[in-house]
């Protein structure tokens, strides 16, 4: 994980709660989550648009005589 170990991510555990406080980690916590799941809604659409199969060519004119 990024080469953390326990006493790194408790630290920086630890500081975040000191800058932000225990009250706003809840909000915190919803907004990044929400964040997420509309990154990744937006990323499926852009998956499911190259999957599409590209639309059929007009028809050719008829010929002049």
């Amino acid at each position: 994980m990024l080469g953390l170990g326990f006493g790194e991510i408790l630290l920086i555990a630890f500081v975040v709660v000191l800058l932000f406080g225990a009250t706003k980690l809840p909000q915190l916590g919803q907004g990044l989550g929400e964040s997420v799941k509309s990154f990744r809604k937006a990323f499926r659409e852009v998956q499911g648009d190259d999957e599409k199969p590209p639309p059929p060519p007009p028809p050719a004119p008829p010929p002049d005589r």
